[in-house]
């Protein structure tokens, strides 16, 4: 029995110029392939051909999707035609300390299997601390006045001393950095324990005790990661790691960290 089913179409009009191809106008065209249309693409090539476009259609932005002669609109207008989600990106979400936290744990094992030859080491489970740790700085680093600006909404010290705001990223990344090389425990472990307690105090206050509904710096001050739990555990992983190396700066047998 031979198959009479028409494949569908779809006319797609995207900006292809020499100094820039819009990226939405890729990503619409790979959908449509992806769901089974067959795609008509016109380029507008020029500046004057797209406000061409623009004016004649009425609409501010391209790409836009034609199926079946009615005008779907852009690349997100695209996906809720065809039932795929759309991100609201001031939506908080978990995603990035996630995705870190994963990444983290998964350098830490391979270190570990490289220096150790397994993966499963309490080496390994002090390098994914101090490894998220200078992750965590790196992100905040990245733009320092904007991680301050989200920091002073909850950081009880930051409140009191502003300063502190701009130094708590340049703290973290450098006990972080001596943590993962097993050097300087003298300077670290304060560091550490005294970052971490701050943080762990301030985010309970704001969050357990005032019942107030913030966004977290921990991955940088443009994320939108909620202020809680995540935010309460970063701290009290720094807590931790710095008593343990400071156990182990100690001699006791079970640590494995480096003393000065």
């Amino acid at each position: 029995m031979t198959s009479t089913a028409q494949p569908r179409q779809a006319t797609l009009y995207r900006m292809v110029m020499d100094q820039h191809v819009c990226p939405y106008g890729l990503k619409a065209r790979d959908l449509l392939r992806r769901q089974g249309f067959t795609v008509e693409d016109k380029w507008l090539t020029s500046r004057e051909a797209t406000d061409a476009f623009k004016a004649e259609h009425g609409v501010q932005t391209t790409p836009q999707t034609f199926i079946n002669g009615e005008r779907i609109g852009g690349y997100d207008d695209l996906r809720r035609h065809l039932g795929k989600t759309v991100a609201d990106p001031k939506a908080t979400t978990y995603k990035p300390v996630i995705a870190l936290f994963s990444m983290t744990a998964l350098m830490a094992l391979a270190v570990s299997y490289a220096a150790y030859g397994s993966p499963f080491t309490v080496r390994a489970a002090e390098w994914f601390i101090a490894f998220s740790m200078a992750v965590l700085a790196l992100l905040k680093l990245q733009n320092v006045e904007s991680f301050a600006t989200m920091f002073l909404n909850y950081d009880l010290l930051a409140k009191r001393w502003v300063p502190y705001s701009y130094i708590y990223p340049f703290a973290e990344g450098l006990a972080g950095v001596l943590m993962i090389a097993g050097a300087l425990t003298w300077l670290s472990v304060p560091v550490s324990l005294f970052i971490g307690t701050v943080g762990a105090v301030s985010v309970f206050k704001a969050v357990y005790i005032d019942k107030r509904e913030l966004k977290c710096a921990c991955v940088g001050g443009s994320s939108n990661v909620p202020l809680g739990f995540v935010s309460l555990t970063e701290n009290l992983m720094m807590i931790a790691m710095a008593v343990w190396m400071a156990l182990a700066a100690l001699g006791l047998p079970f640590g494995t960290a480096h003393a000065m």
